[in-house]
């Protein structure tokens, strides 16, 4: 699957069927940016203009728009479990770094289908 994307920017899109409507989010930022549209032209057409004036409506007020994940990503997790990732990575021969990407990676790739 692959996502629709603009200005570096992904969005969730979904249909409604009672409504008759496509409706989505810019995904991947904590603020929350909708569209919709009822074919699919205008629907990227709606997402394209609801990046554009995220974009122009926080540089009007003077805020820096959100942007998707840096990469860094902290976290808390079980010493056993931290244990297993460090053994499987080695065992690898990656870094705990480069076995969590993949893992990650792939997970979220089959959660996507």
């Amino acid at each position: 699957m692959k996502a629709m994307t603009y200005k570096g920017y992904p969005a969730k899109v979904e249909f409604d069927p009672d409504d008759a409507v496509f409706f989505g989010r810019i995904a991947g930022i904590r603020d929350v940016i909708g569209f919709h549209a009822d074919n699919v032209s205008d629907l990227i057409a709606a997402f394209h203009e609801a990046v554009d004036d995220y974009i122009e409506t926080c540089r009007k007020v003077g805020k820096e728009p959100q942007k998707a994940y840096s990469g860094n990503l902290m976290l808390r997790i079980d010493p056993a479990v931290h244990s297993k990732a460090v053994l499987a990575a080695e065992l690898s021969g990656k870094s705990l770094n480069q076995w969590s990407e993949e893992v990650l990676a792939r997970e979220a790739e089959r959660q996507a289908k």
